[in-house]
Protein backbone atom coordinates (compact mmCIF):
# COMPACT_ATOMS: atom_id res chain seq x y z
CA UNK A 1 0.00 0.00 0.00
CA UNK A 2 1.20 3.28 -1.30
CA UNK A 3 2.01 6.12 1.91
CA UNK A 4 0.70 9.66 0.43
CA UNK A 5 2.62 12.44 1.24
CA UNK A 6 0.18 15.09 2.70
CA UNK A 7 3.40 16.97 4.36
CA UNK A 8 2.17 21.19 3.52
CA UNK A 9 4.62 22.45 1.74
CA UNK A 10 7.39 25.33 3.45
CA UNK A 11 6.06 27.47 1.15
CA UNK A 12 2.35 27.62 2.35
CA UNK A 13 1.26 30.65 4.23
CA UNK A 14 -0.73 29.17 7.60
CA UNK A 15 -2.87 31.36 9.86
CA UNK A 16 -0.42 30.51 13.22
CA UNK A 17 -2.16 29.34 16.42
CA UNK A 18 -3.26 32.28 18.46
CA UNK A 19 -0.57 32.72 21.68
CA UNK A 20 0.13 35.81 23.82
CA UNK A 21 2.92 37.04 21.56
CA UNK A 22 0.82 37.03 18.69
CA UNK A 23 -2.23 38.57 20.24
CA UNK A 24 -0.21 41.19 22.08
CA UNK A 25 1.31 41.76 18.33
CA UNK A 26 -1.97 42.54 16.22
CA UNK A 27 -3.03 44.42 19.56
CA UNK A 28 -0.19 47.09 19.22
CA UNK A 29 -1.03 47.05 15.89
CA UNK A 30 -4.40 48.13 16.57
CA UNK A 31 -3.75 50.51 18.78
CA UNK A 32 -1.08 52.53 17.05
CA UNK A 33 -3.77 52.16 13.73
CA UNK A 34 -6.88 53.37 15.47
CA UNK A 35 -5.78 57.15 15.53
CA UNK A 36 -6.00 57.38 11.99
CA UNK A 37 -9.15 55.05 11.61
CA UNK A 38 -10.93 57.33 14.04
CA UNK A 39 -9.56 60.75 12.13
CA UNK A 40 -11.35 59.08 9.06
CA UNK A 41 -14.48 57.74 10.58
CA UNK A 42 -15.33 61.35 12.23
CA UNK A 43 -14.27 63.20 8.79
CA UNK A 44 -17.07 60.75 7.05
CA UNK A 45 -19.57 60.80 10.25
CA UNK A 46 -19.35 64.39 11.76
CA UNK A 47 -22.38 65.54 13.98
CA UNK A 48 -22.55 68.98 12.16
CA UNK A 49 -21.39 68.66 8.53
CA UNK A 50 -19.79 71.93 7.72
CA UNK A 51 -17.47 70.55 5.08
CA UNK A 52 -19.30 72.83 2.05
CA UNK A 53 -18.61 75.76 4.28
CA UNK A 54 -15.10 74.83 4.41
CA UNK A 55 -14.64 74.27 0.52
CA UNK A 56 -16.78 77.32 0.05
CA UNK A 57 -14.65 79.81 2.72
CA UNK A 58 -11.58 78.71 4.47
CA UNK A 59 -10.10 74.97 2.63
CA UNK A 60 -8.56 76.80 -0.16
CA UNK A 61 -6.80 79.06 1.63
CA UNK A 62 -5.32 76.85 4.11
CA UNK A 63 -4.84 74.37 1.04
CA UNK A 64 -2.74 76.74 -1.31
CA UNK A 65 -0.38 78.03 2.21
CA UNK A 66 0.42 75.09 2.28
CA UNK A 67 0.80 73.61 -0.68
CA UNK A 68 3.14 77.52 -0.78
CA UNK A 69 4.97 75.88 1.83
CA UNK A 70 5.65 72.76 0.75
CA UNK A 71 7.16 73.72 -2.84
CA UNK A 72 9.44 76.49 -1.01
CA UNK A 73 10.72 74.08 1.97
CA UNK A 74 11.72 71.39 -1.23
CA UNK A 75 13.11 73.57 -3.26
CA UNK A 76 15.17 75.59 -0.43
CA UNK A 77 15.89 71.73 1.63
CA UNK A 78 17.00 70.07 -1.59
CA UNK A 79 19.26 73.01 -2.68
CA UNK A 80 20.77 73.06 0.66
CA UNK A 81 20.90 69.79 1.67
CA UNK A 82 22.45 68.09 -1.62
CA UNK A 83 24.77 71.27 -1.88
CA UNK A 84 26.46 70.89 1.66
CA UNK A 85 26.37 67.18 1.27
CA UNK A 86 28.37 67.57 -2.22
CA UNK A 87 30.59 69.50 -0.84
CA UNK A 88 31.63 67.93 1.81
CA UNK A 89 32.13 64.66 0.09
CA UNK A 90 33.57 65.51 -3.05
CA UNK A 91 35.82 68.43 -1.65
CA UNK A 92 38.92 69.35 0.66
CA UNK A 93 38.87 72.71 2.65
CA UNK A 94 39.11 74.35 5.71
CA UNK A 95 36.77 72.93 8.51
CA UNK A 96 35.51 70.54 6.23
CA UNK A 97 35.39 67.29 9.25
CA UNK A 98 34.39 69.98 11.33
CA UNK A 99 31.29 70.50 9.28
CA UNK A 100 30.55 66.88 8.89
CA UNK A 101 29.14 67.41 12.63
CA UNK A 102 27.96 70.90 12.65
CA UNK A 103 25.20 70.64 9.48
CA UNK A 104 23.27 68.25 11.19
CA UNK A 105 22.97 70.73 14.30
CA UNK A 106 19.86 72.13 12.96
CA UNK A 107 18.11 68.91 14.01
CA UNK A 108 18.33 69.42 17.57
CA UNK A 109 16.20 73.34 16.92
CA UNK A 110 12.52 73.09 16.90
CA UNK A 111 11.64 74.72 14.39
CA UNK A 112 8.81 77.33 15.87
CA UNK A 113 11.83 78.06 18.54
CA UNK A 114 13.92 79.35 15.07
CA UNK A 115 11.03 81.03 14.58
CA UNK A 116 11.07 82.98 17.39
CA UNK A 117 14.21 84.10 17.32
CA UNK A 118 14.71 85.17 13.55
CA UNK A 119 11.27 87.59 14.39
CA UNK A 120 13.26 88.85 17.63
CA UNK A 121 15.92 89.07 15.56
CA UNK A 122 15.11 91.47 12.73
CA UNK A 123 11.69 93.04 14.24
CA UNK A 124 11.43 96.49 14.16
CA UNK A 125 12.49 96.77 17.90
CA UNK A 126 15.36 93.78 17.15
CA UNK A 127 19.28 94.59 16.77
CA UNK A 128 18.85 94.66 13.27
CA UNK A 129 16.63 97.34 12.42
CA UNK A 130 17.96 99.55 15.45
CA UNK A 131 21.31 99.60 14.57
CA UNK A 132 20.32 99.84 11.07
CA UNK A 133 18.61 103.25 11.83
CA UNK A 134 21.12 104.58 14.39
CA UNK A 135 23.82 104.10 11.15
CA UNK A 136 21.89 105.14 8.57
CA UNK A 137 20.03 107.96 10.63
CA UNK A 138 16.68 107.02 9.76
CA UNK A 139 14.14 107.54 12.71
CA UNK A 140 11.25 105.84 11.92
CA UNK A 141 9.82 102.66 9.55
CA UNK A 142 8.39 104.86 6.75
CA UNK A 143 12.36 106.17 6.19
CA UNK A 144 13.13 102.98 5.02
CA UNK A 145 12.45 99.55 3.67
CA UNK A 146 13.25 96.37 5.10
CA UNK A 147 11.05 92.93 4.27
CA UNK A 148 8.08 91.88 6.12
CA UNK A 149 9.30 89.76 9.18
CA UNK A 150 6.32 87.95 9.68
CA UNK A 151 5.39 86.57 5.98
CA UNK A 152 5.23 83.48 4.30
CA UNK A 153 8.59 83.43 2.94
CA UNK A 154 10.16 83.86 6.21
CA UNK A 155 8.21 80.85 7.27
CA UNK A 156 9.48 78.72 4.40
CA UNK A 157 12.82 79.63 5.14
CA UNK A 158 12.87 79.13 8.80
CA UNK A 159 11.32 75.68 8.09
CA UNK A 160 13.85 74.79 5.27
CA UNK A 161 17.05 75.76 7.85
CA UNK A 162 15.47 73.29 10.37
CA UNK A 163 14.91 70.39 8.16
CA UNK A 164 17.79 70.61 5.28
CA UNK A 165 19.87 68.14 7.93
CA UNK A 166 17.25 65.34 6.30
CA UNK A 167 18.59 65.73 2.78
CA UNK A 168 22.06 66.45 3.88
CA UNK A 169 22.17 62.95 6.12
CA UNK A 170 20.91 60.70 3.40
CA UNK A 171 22.28 62.45 0.30
CA UNK A 172 25.84 62.35 2.26
CA UNK A 173 25.32 58.54 2.68
CA UNK A 174 24.40 58.49 -0.87
CA UNK A 175 27.75 60.32 -2.45
CA UNK A 176 29.97 58.29 -0.07
CA UNK A 177 28.79 55.13 -1.18
CA UNK A 178 29.19 55.99 -4.76
CA UNK A 179 32.23 54.55 -6.69
CA UNK A 180 35.30 56.80 -7.37
CA UNK A 181 35.81 55.47 -10.25
CA UNK A 182 32.93 56.53 -11.86
CA UNK A 183 33.81 59.93 -11.20
CA UNK A 184 37.37 59.26 -12.99
CA UNK A 185 35.82 57.86 -16.26
CA UNK A 186 33.48 60.95 -16.40
CA UNK A 187 36.66 63.83 -15.23
CA UNK A 188 38.37 61.71 -18.31
CA UNK A 189 35.61 62.17 -20.71
CA UNK A 190 35.84 65.58 -20.11
CA UNK A 191 33.20 66.68 -17.33
CA UNK A 192 33.76 69.48 -15.14
CA UNK A 193 32.61 70.11 -11.68
CA UNK A 194 28.66 71.31 -12.75
CA UNK A 195 28.75 68.33 -15.09
CA UNK A 196 29.73 65.60 -12.83
CA UNK A 197 27.41 66.74 -10.70
CA UNK A 198 24.42 66.64 -12.71
CA UNK A 199 25.23 63.53 -15.08
CA UNK A 200 26.98 61.15 -12.22
CA UNK A 201 26.37 62.74 -8.84
CA UNK A 202 22.63 63.75 -9.17
CA UNK A 203 21.15 61.26 -10.65
CA UNK A 204 22.48 58.37 -8.24
CA UNK A 205 22.07 60.17 -5.11
CA UNK A 206 18.42 61.33 -6.36
CA UNK A 207 16.44 58.59 -4.34
CA UNK A 208 18.24 59.47 -0.90
CA UNK A 209 17.33 63.29 -2.01
CA UNK A 210 13.31 62.37 -2.42
CA UNK A 211 13.31 60.50 0.24
CA UNK A 212 15.10 63.21 2.50
CA UNK A 213 12.48 66.24 0.88
CA UNK A 214 9.65 63.79 1.71
CA UNK A 215 10.75 63.88 5.26
CA UNK A 216 11.44 67.50 5.12
CA UNK A 217 7.35 68.49 3.67
CA UNK A 218 6.23 65.81 6.05
CA UNK A 219 7.31 67.71 8.95
CA UNK A 220 6.10 70.83 7.05
CA UNK A 221 2.90 69.89 6.94
CA UNK A 222 2.73 68.85 10.44
CA UNK A 223 4.38 72.05 11.90
CA UNK A 224 2.30 74.80 13.71
CA UNK A 225 4.08 76.55 16.13
CA UNK A 226 6.09 78.18 12.93
CA UNK A 227 3.20 79.44 10.98
CA UNK A 228 1.27 80.42 13.74
CA UNK A 229 3.93 82.61 14.74
CA UNK A 230 4.52 84.27 11.31
CA UNK A 231 0.67 84.27 10.72
CA UNK A 232 0.56 81.41 8.07
CA UNK A 233 -3.18 79.83 8.01
CA UNK A 234 -1.95 76.53 6.79
CA UNK A 235 -4.44 73.02 7.60
CA UNK A 236 -2.80 72.40 10.50
CA UNK A 237 -3.90 75.57 11.80
CA UNK A 238 -7.06 75.13 10.32
CA UNK A 239 -7.85 72.49 12.64
CA UNK A 240 -6.89 74.25 15.43
CA UNK A 241 -9.05 76.88 14.62
CA UNK A 242 -12.01 74.69 13.59
CA UNK A 243 -11.55 72.79 16.76
CA UNK A 244 -11.02 75.09 19.68
CA UNK A 245 -12.54 78.61 17.59
CA UNK A 246 -14.97 76.85 16.35
CA UNK A 247 -16.18 74.59 18.61
CA UNK A 248 -16.29 71.76 15.71
CA UNK A 249 -14.80 68.46 15.88
CA UNK A 250 -15.91 67.01 13.25
CA UNK A 251 -14.58 69.72 10.64
CA UNK A 252 -11.33 69.36 12.51
CA UNK A 253 -11.70 65.95 11.41
CA UNK A 254 -12.28 66.97 7.99
CA UNK A 255 -9.30 69.02 7.79
CA UNK A 256 -7.08 66.59 9.52
CA UNK A 257 -8.37 64.35 6.40
CA UNK A 258 -7.17 66.11 4.03
CA UNK A 259 -3.13 66.38 6.13
CA UNK A 260 -3.92 62.80 6.06
CA UNK A 261 -4.30 62.50 2.13
CA UNK A 262 -1.39 65.11 1.51
CA UNK A 263 1.09 62.78 3.84
CA UNK A 264 -0.05 59.48 1.71
CA UNK A 265 0.21 61.15 -1.68
CA UNK A 266 4.13 62.05 -0.38
CA UNK A 267 4.50 58.39 1.26
CA UNK A 268 3.31 57.22 -2.71
CA UNK A 269 5.58 59.27 -4.17
CA UNK A 270 8.96 58.78 -2.31
CA UNK A 271 7.87 54.71 -2.65
CA UNK A 272 7.77 55.21 -7.06
CA UNK A 273 11.02 57.46 -6.81
CA UNK A 274 12.48 54.66 -5.08
CA UNK A 275 10.97 51.99 -7.23
CA UNK A 276 11.88 53.48 -10.34
CA UNK A 277 15.35 54.93 -9.78
CA UNK A 278 17.33 52.02 -8.50
CA UNK A 279 21.12 51.86 -8.19
CA UNK A 280 23.68 49.20 -7.41
CA UNK A 281 26.81 48.69 -6.77
CA UNK A 282 29.46 46.39 -9.41
CA UNK A 283 31.29 45.27 -6.82
CA UNK A 284 31.78 43.71 -3.56
CA UNK A 285 35.09 46.43 -3.23
CA UNK A 286 34.33 49.35 -4.14
CA UNK A 287 36.88 52.16 -4.17
CA UNK A 288 35.32 55.21 -2.23
CA UNK A 289 35.60 59.06 -3.79
CA UNK A 290 38.54 60.44 -3.27
CA UNK A 291 37.72 64.46 -2.71
CA UNK A 292 39.50 67.30 -4.48
CA UNK A 293 41.47 69.77 -3.16
CA UNK A 294 40.53 73.58 -3.53
CA UNK A 295 41.92 76.38 -3.99
CA UNK A 296 42.44 78.61 -0.20
CA UNK A 297 40.09 81.34 -2.18
CA UNK A 298 37.37 78.52 -3.13
CA UNK A 299 38.11 76.19 0.06
CA UNK A 300 36.68 79.17 2.14
CA UNK A 301 34.13 79.73 -0.35
CA UNK A 302 32.55 76.20 0.60
CA UNK A 303 33.04 76.81 4.24
CA UNK A 304 31.39 80.12 4.11
CA UNK A 305 28.16 78.45 2.33
CA UNK A 306 28.07 75.55 3.84
CA UNK A 307 27.32 77.92 7.15
CA UNK A 308 24.97 79.90 5.72
CA UNK A 309 22.04 77.03 6.99
CA UNK A 310 23.95 76.27 10.22
CA UNK A 311 23.59 79.92 11.21
CA UNK A 312 19.94 80.52 10.49
CA UNK A 313 19.42 77.20 11.84
CA UNK A 314 20.91 77.02 14.62
CA UNK A 315 23.65 79.88 15.42
CA UNK A 316 20.83 82.22 15.79
CA UNK A 317 18.47 80.31 17.69
CA UNK A 318 21.09 79.71 20.45
CA UNK A 319 22.50 83.00 20.05
CA UNK A 320 18.91 85.06 20.62
CA UNK A 321 17.72 82.23 23.22
CA UNK A 322 20.97 82.33 25.26
CA UNK A 323 21.12 85.93 25.24
CA UNK A 324 17.71 86.12 26.77
CA UNK A 325 18.39 83.66 29.07
CA UNK A 326 21.89 85.74 30.56
CA UNK A 327 20.09 88.79 30.73
CA UNK A 328 17.79 88.13 33.34
CA UNK A 329 19.07 84.61 35.33
CA UNK A 330 16.23 84.95 37.42
CA UNK A 331 14.32 83.67 34.93
CA UNK A 332 15.77 80.32 35.42
CA UNK A 333 14.20 80.24 38.65
CA UNK A 334 10.68 80.65 37.90
CA UNK A 335 8.61 78.14 39.38
CA UNK A 336 6.94 77.14 36.23
CA UNK A 337 9.94 76.06 34.68
CA UNK A 338 10.58 73.37 36.90
CA UNK A 339 6.77 72.15 36.86
CA UNK A 340 7.25 71.81 32.93
CA UNK A 341 10.67 70.22 33.24
CA UNK A 342 9.09 67.51 35.43
CA UNK A 343 5.90 67.33 33.19
CA UNK A 344 8.32 67.12 30.31
CA UNK A 345 10.52 64.20 32.17
CA UNK A 346 7.16 62.54 33.27
CA UNK A 347 5.15 62.50 29.68
CA UNK A 348 8.31 61.93 28.29
CA UNK A 349 9.89 59.22 30.05
CA UNK A 350 6.56 56.89 29.98
CA UNK A 351 6.18 57.51 26.07
CA UNK A 352 9.73 56.21 25.34
CA UNK A 353 9.88 53.42 27.46
CA UNK A 354 6.31 52.85 26.85
CA UNK A 355 7.38 52.85 22.81
CA UNK A 356 10.34 51.17 22.81
CA UNK A 357 8.83 47.68 24.93
CA UNK A 358 5.50 48.16 22.56
CA UNK A 359 7.83 48.05 19.26
CA UNK A 360 10.44 44.96 21.26
CA UNK A 361 6.85 43.27 21.65
CA UNK A 362 5.67 43.79 18.31
CA UNK A 363 9.17 43.11 16.15
CA UNK A 364 9.68 40.29 17.99
CA UNK A 365 5.67 38.57 18.09
CA UNK A 366 5.62 39.27 14.32
CA UNK A 367 8.92 37.18 13.79
CA UNK A 368 7.64 34.62 15.86
CA UNK A 369 4.73 33.73 13.74
CA UNK A 370 5.96 34.42 10.27
CA UNK A 371 7.73 36.67 8.32
CA UNK A 372 4.68 37.00 5.93
CA UNK A 373 2.89 39.12 8.49
CA UNK A 374 6.21 41.01 9.47
CA UNK A 375 6.14 42.16 6.18
CA UNK A 376 2.69 43.54 5.62
CA UNK A 377 2.43 44.84 9.55
CA UNK A 378 5.56 46.85 10.28
CA UNK A 379 5.33 49.25 7.26
CA UNK A 380 1.65 49.69 8.38
CA UNK A 381 2.84 51.02 12.05
CA UNK A 382 5.13 53.34 10.66
CA UNK A 383 2.24 55.48 9.13
CA UNK A 384 1.60 56.80 12.71
CA UNK A 385 5.37 59.14 12.39
CA UNK A 386 4.27 60.17 9.06
CA UNK A 387 0.69 61.71 10.41
CA UNK A 388 1.20 64.99 11.97
CA UNK A 389 0.37 65.81 16.19
CA UNK A 390 -2.62 67.92 15.76
CA UNK A 391 -4.16 64.82 13.62
CA UNK A 392 -3.13 62.15 16.00
CA UNK A 393 -5.04 64.64 18.72
CA UNK A 394 -7.93 64.62 16.73
CA UNK A 395 -7.91 60.82 16.57
CA UNK A 396 -6.86 59.84 20.05
CA UNK A 397 -9.19 63.19 21.90
CA UNK A 398 -12.52 62.71 20.69
CA UNK A 399 -13.32 58.67 21.31
CA UNK A 400 -11.37 58.80 24.33
CA UNK A 401 -13.04 61.57 25.63
CA UNK A 402 -16.19 59.25 24.94
CA UNK A 403 -15.00 56.30 26.43
CA UNK A 404 -13.72 58.49 30.00
CA UNK A 405 -16.86 59.76 30.09
CA UNK A 406 -18.67 56.01 29.85
CA UNK A 407 -16.23 55.09 32.50
CA UNK A 408 -16.78 57.77 34.87
CA UNK A 409 -20.47 56.85 34.34
CA UNK A 410 -20.29 52.89 35.18
CA UNK A 411 -17.73 53.81 37.98
CA UNK A 412 -20.28 56.30 39.84
CA UNK A 413 -23.03 53.57 39.00
CA UNK A 414 -21.43 50.79 40.69
CA UNK A 415 -19.60 52.16 43.66
CA UNK A 416 -21.22 56.11 44.20
CA UNK A 417 -17.69 57.89 43.38
CA UNK A 418 -16.76 60.00 41.00
CA UNK A 419 -13.29 59.61 39.50
CA UNK A 420 -13.60 62.20 37.07
CA UNK A 421 -11.91 61.86 33.63
CA UNK A 422 -9.27 59.63 34.21
CA UNK A 423 -8.05 59.42 30.81
CA UNK A 424 -8.66 62.89 29.17
CA UNK A 425 -8.35 64.36 32.68
CA UNK A 426 -5.00 63.02 33.08
CA UNK A 427 -1.61 63.03 30.89
CA UNK A 428 -2.40 59.73 29.77
CA UNK A 429 -3.73 60.77 26.47
CA UNK A 430 -0.77 62.82 26.10
CA UNK A 431 1.22 59.67 26.40
CA UNK A 432 -0.44 57.69 24.33
CA UNK A 433 -0.36 60.03 21.19
CA UNK A 434 3.57 60.60 22.10
CA UNK A 435 3.97 56.87 21.61
CA UNK A 436 1.67 56.43 18.74
CA UNK A 437 3.63 59.46 16.96
CA UNK A 438 6.80 58.02 17.40
CA UNK A 439 6.25 54.40 17.27
CA UNK A 440 7.62 54.12 13.67
CA UNK A 441 11.30 55.78 14.90
CA UNK A 442 11.19 52.89 17.74
CA UNK A 443 10.18 50.65 15.71
CA UNK A 444 12.26 51.06 12.68
CA UNK A 445 15.76 50.93 15.14
CA UNK A 446 14.20 47.89 17.42
CA UNK A 447 13.76 46.00 14.00
CA UNK A 448 17.11 46.91 12.85
CA UNK A 449 18.76 45.65 15.54
CA UNK A 450 16.85 42.25 15.38
CA UNK A 451 18.31 41.57 11.83
CA UNK A 452 21.43 42.33 13.00
CA UNK A 453 21.12 38.89 15.48
CA UNK A 454 22.42 35.56 14.25
CA UNK A 455 19.00 33.41 13.96
CA UNK A 456 21.34 30.75 15.28
CA UNK A 457 21.67 32.42 19.02
CA UNK A 458 17.89 32.55 19.70
CA UNK A 459 17.58 28.66 18.23
CA UNK A 460 20.46 27.41 20.28
CA UNK A 461 18.36 29.11 23.49
CA UNK A 462 15.07 27.44 22.72
CA UNK A 463 16.59 24.04 22.21
CA UNK A 464 18.20 24.51 25.48
CA UNK A 465 14.79 25.08 27.11
CA UNK A 466 14.07 28.57 27.09
CA UNK A 467 10.75 29.94 26.58
CA UNK A 468 9.86 32.40 23.64
CA UNK A 469 10.00 35.40 26.39
CA UNK A 470 13.10 33.53 28.27
CA UNK A 471 15.29 34.08 24.52
CA UNK A 472 14.05 37.64 24.43
CA UNK A 473 15.51 38.17 28.05
CA UNK A 474 18.48 36.41 27.51
CA UNK A 475 19.63 36.72 24.19
CA UNK A 476 18.04 39.22 22.39
CA UNK A 477 18.18 42.32 24.62
CA UNK A 478 21.80 41.76 25.98
CA UNK A 479 22.43 42.26 22.39
CA UNK A 480 20.48 44.94 21.25
CA UNK A 481 21.08 46.78 24.66
CA UNK A 482 23.02 49.78 22.45
CA UNK A 483 20.17 49.71 20.10
CA UNK A 484 17.28 50.30 22.74
CA UNK A 485 19.16 52.83 24.68
CA UNK A 486 19.25 54.79 20.97
CA UNK A 487 15.79 54.44 20.76
CA UNK A 488 14.53 55.55 24.03
CA UNK A 489 16.86 58.38 23.60
CA UNK A 490 15.50 59.55 20.17
CA UNK A 491 11.29 59.10 20.99
CA UNK A 492 12.75 60.89 24.31
CA UNK A 493 13.65 63.63 22.43
CA UNK A 494 11.20 63.82 19.86
CA UNK A 495 8.63 64.41 23.15
CA UNK A 496 10.02 66.52 24.68
CA UNK A 497 9.96 68.64 20.84
CA UNK A 498 6.45 68.16 20.25
CA UNK A 499 3.89 70.91 19.93
CA UNK A 500 0.50 70.57 18.09
CA UNK A 501 -0.02 66.96 20.19
CA UNK A 502 0.86 68.50 23.40
CA UNK A 503 -1.28 71.67 22.90
CA UNK A 504 -4.46 69.98 22.13
CA UNK A 505 -4.37 67.11 24.49
CA UNK A 506 -2.45 68.66 27.53
CA UNK A 507 -4.74 68.35 30.57
CA UNK A 508 -5.94 72.00 32.04
CA UNK A 509 -2.68 74.20 33.40
CA UNK A 510 -0.54 71.26 32.67
CA UNK A 511 2.63 72.90 30.53
CA UNK A 512 5.88 71.04 29.07
CA UNK A 513 9.01 72.68 27.85
CA UNK A 514 7.29 73.10 24.62
CA UNK A 515 3.90 74.40 25.86
CA UNK A 516 5.93 76.34 28.13
CA UNK A 517 7.90 78.25 25.30
CA UNK A 518 4.69 78.43 22.68
CA UNK A 519 2.46 80.67 25.27
CA UNK A 520 5.46 82.99 26.83
CA UNK A 521 6.81 83.26 23.41
CA UNK A 522 2.85 83.98 21.66
CA UNK A 523 2.98 86.98 24.99
CA UNK A 524 6.30 88.86 23.27
CA UNK A 525 7.66 87.39 26.69
CA UNK A 526 11.32 85.58 24.99
CA UNK A 527 13.36 85.81 28.48
CA UNK A 528 10.55 84.57 30.39
CA UNK A 529 10.59 81.56 27.27
CA UNK A 530 14.35 81.47 26.60
CA UNK A 531 15.41 79.13 29.66
CA UNK A 532 12.64 76.90 28.72
CA UNK A 533 14.05 76.46 24.71
CA UNK A 534 17.16 76.43 25.59
CA UNK A 535 16.42 73.31 27.90
CA UNK A 536 14.82 71.84 24.55
CA UNK A 537 17.91 72.69 22.75
CA UNK A 538 20.30 70.94 25.07
CA UNK A 539 18.16 67.53 24.74
CA UNK A 540 17.99 67.73 21.00
CA UNK A 541 21.82 68.17 20.97
CA UNK A 542 22.23 64.80 22.56
CA UNK A 543 20.13 63.10 20.16
CA UNK A 544 22.21 64.54 17.38
CA UNK A 545 25.74 64.05 18.56
CA UNK A 546 24.51 60.86 19.10
CA UNK A 547 22.69 60.60 15.11
CA UNK A 548 26.30 62.39 14.45
CA UNK A 549 28.47 59.57 15.87
CA UNK A 550 26.49 56.89 14.43
CA UNK A 551 26.94 58.17 10.56
CA UNK A 552 30.73 58.98 10.68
Amino acid sequence: MTQQNTQVPRSAWHMPRPDLWSVGAFAIAVVVLAPMASVLWIAFHPTENIWPHLLATVLPRYLSNTLVLMLGVAVLTAAVGTGAAWLTTMYRFPGRAWLDYVLLFPLAIPAYVGAYALVDFLQYAGPVQTGLREVMGFETARDYWFPQVRSRGMAVIVLSAALYPYVYLLARAAFREQSGGSYEVARALGCGPWRLFGRVGLPLARPAIATGVALALMETVADYGTVQHFGVQTLTTGIFSTWLNGNNAGGAAQIAGVVLTLIFVLLGLERISRRNARFHRVGRSVRPVEPTTLSRASGWLAFALCMVPVSVGFLLPVAVMGWHGLRRPEVWLAPGLARALGNTLITGGLAAGLTVGAAIFLVYGLRMINRTAARWILPVTTLGYAAPGAVLAVGILIPLAALDHKLADAVLEVSGWDPGLMLTGTAAALVLAYSVRFFGVAQGAVDAAFGRISPSLPMAARSLGRSPGGALRAVHLPLMRGSVATALLVVFVDCVKELPATLLLRPFNYNTLSTRVFELASLERLEDAAPAALVVMAVGLLAVALLARTHR
